[in-house]
């Protein structure tokens, strides 16, 4: 099927593009994620399209492989943030197998990427490692690159493969009679640790990376998002998102900003703080003001205003603009705020 993006009520993005690989990083892969499933712990929802801080389980795995050079989701087409390759094994719940086959018929590139579509903390950089797998056709090279878990139990809905060695194991498998009574020639109910068996696995310890199974994992999620040290990147990476901005968006160094925005609450006022990033934005995007340059004028301006605070006063400065010779500056006191001397 062709590719398809989400935006009920779109803003304007460009067509997806791979972000360079991290590291300089050249080999390409297409990511393969599975998102079909009957999800029957969760009472027969579409898992994918259930949402963790505001963005899908599925825009969430997407977040974690920007460059991919091609995306293939096997299941039932839904809204996503960027564009992806929709396919769907037939006849439909066959389990992972006959999905990762579905799958297997999009891929052109050596390798790929194959991922669970409920991996809500899964980032970029865990999958680092794996996108170092190289595609070594000797005899005794590893076929696939897979994550296991703290506890040491496989995780191969997270691994890299080489993409010849996946069709030639699942032709293999087909082929042998299957458990529970499964005829050869199909490979429907059989177990994905069944892959596994036919070549060559290197595993690489990783780390905790939760799936979402049941409704107390989904509850655990959306609480684990709002912890201190955790809920202002989970918020800004949702709003990026949204605002079709990439992660590695050139010039965009939100420290500057919050820098800039907790400069503005302590030195002037907490209501300060979000208009005067959104008034860093504007000169940025207007009038093309350096960020760096921009949170820096800011900054300044919030301690000259902190700096009025104090008893008699601030000490004679020369001020007249940015980055322009002044006079002496009037060290008479700022308004203070209710409450505070």
């Amino acid at each position: 099927m062709a590719a398809q993006s989400r935006r009920e009520d779109p803003l304007p993005t460009a067509r997806h593009t791979p972000s360079p690989p991290s590291g300089g990083r050249t080999q390409p892969y297409t990511a393969v994620i599975l998102a079909g499933g009957a999800a029957r712990r969760l009472g027969g929802v579409d898992k994918p399209s259930l949402t963790i801080g505001g963005r899908t389980l599925l825009d969430r795995v997407l977040a974690a492989c920007p460059d991919a050079v091609d995306t293939v989701v096997v299941g039932p087409p839904r809204p996503t943030c960027r564009p992806v390759r929709w396919t769907r094994e037939e006849p439909p719940g066959g389990g992972p197998l006959p999905a990762l086959e579905a799958g297997l018929r999009e891929v052109r590139t050596p390798r790929l990427l194959l991922l669970a579509a409920d991996l809500p903390f899964l980032t970029r950089k865990d999958l680092h490692p794996l996108l170092d797998f190289p595609v070594d056709d000797g005899p005794d090279a590893p076929r696939a690159l897979i994550l296991t878990d703290p506890d040491g139990r496989d995780q191969p809905l997270v691994g890299a493969y080489r993409t010849e060695s996946v069709r030639q194991a699942l032709a293999v498998i087909a082929a042998s009679p299957g458990p529970h009574g499964t005829p050869a020639g199909s490979l429907r109910d059989r177990p994905l640790r069944t892959l596994l068996d036919t070549f060559r696995v290197r595993r690489l310890p990783g780390p905790p990376c939760p799936d979402c199974d049941t409704r107390g994992d989904l509850a655990a999620a959306r609480e684990r998002i709002r912890e201190h040290g955790r809920v202002m990147d989970e918020w800004i990476a949702a709003v990026r998102v949204e605002l079709g901005l990439a992660e590695d968006e050139p010039g965009m160094d939100t420290g500057l900003l919050l820098d800039a925005a907790r400069d503005a609450a302590h030195g002037v006022t907490r209501p300060a703080a979000p208009l005067t990033t959104f008034l860093i934005g504007w000169a940025a995007g207007r009038h093309g003001l350096d960020i760096e340059e921009a949170a820096r004028r800011v900054g300044a301006l919030a301690a000259r205003w902190e700096s009025e605070r104090a008893p008699g006063g601030a000490p004679p400065e020369t001020w007249a603009g940015p980055g322009t010779p002044g006079v002496p500056g009037d060290p008479g006191r700022g308004t203070p705020e209710p409450g505070r001397p």
